[in-house]
């Protein structure tokens, strides 16, 4: 299983690439790897406030419909509108076009509660 090392992880199958004050987020590939084939991504709207641990969207598969909750608290800044016509993109390539959005966190401090890859691998594998 791919689990990068630049990558921050959360507990719910979430990947988090951090730049500056903005955090893009996706799903990792064992959380795409247990879904199966994504039909749909509810992408969420630009401009609105997520809270940690809340679900802001949903994907559905095959399989069932997940939420997919934010790893930080924050401001959606930008969207994968992408997803609206090419919801596999999760699949083929969920670190890469299959990003979700990118969230402008306001407290920095939750970085701390995120998994280097290391620990997620383990979470996984365990």
């Amino acid at each position: 299983m791919n689990v990068p090392a630049d990558l921050l992880y959360s507990s719910d199958h979430e990947w988090i690439r951090q730049d500056g004050d903005v955090v893009t987020i996706g799903i990792t590939e064992y959380a795409q790897d247990s879904l199966g084939d994504v039909v749909f991504v509810e992408v969420p709207e630009q401009g609105t406030a997520v809270v940690s641990g809340d679900s802001f969207t949903e994907v559905e598969s095959t399989k069932s419909v997940s939420d997919i909750y934010a790893p930080m608290s924050g401001t959606i800044s930008s969207v994968n509108d992408a997803l609206e016509d090419q919801p596999e993109l999760l699949n083929s390539d969920p670190y890469g076009e299959g990003w979700i959005c990118a969230i402008r966190y306001s407290d920095a401090g939750q970085l701390d509660d995120l998994m280097d890859a290391g620990a997620y691998r383990a979470l996984t594998e365990g």
